[in-house]
């Protein structure tokens, strides 16, 4: 497992970062973990499991 800071997330998921945000508040996304005074991370395990999940309900036709 590795921890993503916030671009890699951004990058990955193609999400902005207040999309980003506004998932997690809604609790639809991996919530972020503090990895310092004033540094947060998200487990690489986590995001990737979240873009499996959505790929699988985007060909289910199931909506998010």
């Amino acid at each position: 497992m590795r921890i993503l800071k916030l671009p890699q997330v951004m990058e990955a998921t193609a999400l902005s970062r207040s999309s980003i945000y506004a998932y997690i508040k809604a609790q639809k996304f991996p919530a972020q973990i503090n990895i310092g005074v004033k540094a947060v991370g998200w487990e690489s395990d986590a995001i990737n499991q979240w873009l499996e999940e959505r790929i699988a309900a985007s060909r289910s036709g199931a909506q998010q």
